[in-house]
């Protein structure tokens, strides 16, 4: 752990409240913000860095929270992640959009994943590709439960963490990538087929 701020995110140790352990992650720096001001009625600028964000929050139970962000995709989060932990983080939770690849998962509903399919380079540079990108447990049951509580339209499972938004989530129709490789056609439909729920970026390094 380090009092230190850290390079890319722009705080330590020595800025956060006693006992933060807790980070919630954006890919948007705005997203961050809202979710401290807005949704938790209050926190403090952290930071505004190399196009990151953090805000320091508390929580409606009085546990002080980190509102950070992460960019877009993999080997951001892969910094972020990394020093949120040199601070003393130890609990994580990804907010962003993605992709529904169920019929029955619509728009606008949650998807709190408990694990993640992954084909990320970047996640292979922190366990080998067969190790099970497993969330934790108890947090998953935890904010399953929530959602239950608060009566959000949610979904648990499998998700599909892909490196590229258009390529790997087999948008050739919008992309401006005239040539879809051979190994990613037919990529939703047999993600589709074994259950996974939507496409994301992230998860799978996390």
């Amino acid at each position: 752990m380090s009092d230190e701020r850290m390079y890319h995110i722009g705080f330590g140790r020595a800025d956060l409240a006693e006992g933060t352990t807790i980070a919630l992650l954006s890919g948007d720096p705005e997203r961050s913000e809202h979710i401290a001001t807005e949704v938790l009625g209050g926190g403090r600028v952290l930071s505004r860095h190399r196009g990151l964000a953090g805000f320091a929050a508390t929580l409606p139970s009085g546990r002080p929270v980190v509102c950070a962000t992460s960019g877009m995709g993999a080997p951001s989060t892969s910094i972020v992640v990394n020093e949120l932990v040199q601070v003393g983080i130890g609990t994580i939770i990804r907010i962003g959009t993605s992709g529904s690849i169920q019929d029955h998962v619509r728009i606008g509903s949650v998807v709190v994943g408990s694990g993640a399919l992954t084909n990320q380079g970047a996640a292979d540079d922190v366990a080998p590709t067969a190790y099970p990108a497993a969330a934790d447990p108890f947090l998953t049951v935890a904010l399953s439960q929530a959602a239950e509580r608060l009566a959000i339209d949610h979904h648990v499972g499998t998700m599909a963490s892909v490196d590229t938004f258009f390529e790997g989530q087999e948008r050739s129709a919008s992309s401006a990538n005239p040539h879809l490789l051979r190994r990613l056609r037919g990529t939703v439909d047999e993600y589709a087929g074994l259950g996974i729920l939507n496409f994301e970026m992230e998860a799978g390094t996390l």
